[in-house]
């Protein structure tokens, strides 16, 4: 007997839905980056670099579903599905240590990761599709996985997926903060929502969800991350 095809989901997502979800990519994204670990570990570079490739667009998924708590009408609701199940959206952060490498340091040196029309996520698209498939390319060349992934492209990917793996599991107070400090500039000038984002992170530590530094986040904002430019 035929299987009914599952209808994906459009709608709203209540804060302790998004608090799942969110957890639930994190944990699928740690799991293809352990699988990808023991098959760089296999010299089985392309397959490695693919499934990191792939558990970089898992953990992108952590903050598409915070874009969605956000959402102010279904239109937004909709788009921002639309990009939680497209590839390239998922991958947008994977240059973040090339540009701490650069020299990037203050949360908006790092707005070229998010900007519309960026080309680095369809790069890491198709290096993802050079890892798992044969394909014609350029003048009739036959492109082989085993050919053009080596130890050092894919190692270099997995370490990227290493450093992207979400650190701490997502609560439903998390995104009842992050709704109440952000929806209201969501979307407005860029240092209103920068207020918002350093009111969260203390309402965060205030809640006891957050350690550190209770002024990180406007440390990070105004005068950037303190480290070494060895990464």
């Amino acid at each position: 007997m035929a299987k009914r095809k599952l209808n994906q989901y459009k709608l709203t997502l209540t804060a302790a839905q998004i608090a799942e979800g969110m957890n639930a990519a994190a944990a699928n994204a740690k799991r293809l980056y352990e699988d990808a670990k023991l098959l760089f570990e296999s010299s089985r570079y392309p397959s490695a670099l693919s499934l990191s490739s792939l558990s970089i667009e898992e953990s992108g998924k952590l903050s598409i579903l915070r874009s969605l708590a956000l959402a102010r009408n279904q239109r937004e609701v909709e788009d921002t599905w639309r990009e939680y199940r497209t590839h390239t959206r998922k991958n947008m952060l994977w240059p973040f240590l090339d540009l701490v490498s650069g020299g990037a340091r203050k949360l908006s040196d790092f707005r070229p990761l998010v900007v519309d029309g960026a080309d680095h996520p369809s790069l890491m698209d198709n290096i993802k599709q050079l890892g798992f498939y044969t394909d014609c390319l350029g003048i009739a060349h036959w492109s082989k996985p085993s050919d053009v992934i080596d130890a050092t492209l894919a190692e270099s990917i997995l370490r990227i997926a290493e450093f992207l793996l979400p650190k701490h599991n997502v609560t439903e107070k998390e995104i009842e903060l992050w709704i109440k400090h952000l929806k209201p500039v969501w979307k407005q000038d860029m240092e209103i929502m920068e207020a918002a984002l350093v009111s969260w992170h203390r309402a965060m530590h205030d809640a006891g969800l957050m350690s550190g530094d209770p002024s990180g986040m406007e440390k990070f904002i105004i005068k950037g991350l303190d480290i070494k430019n060895d990464t």
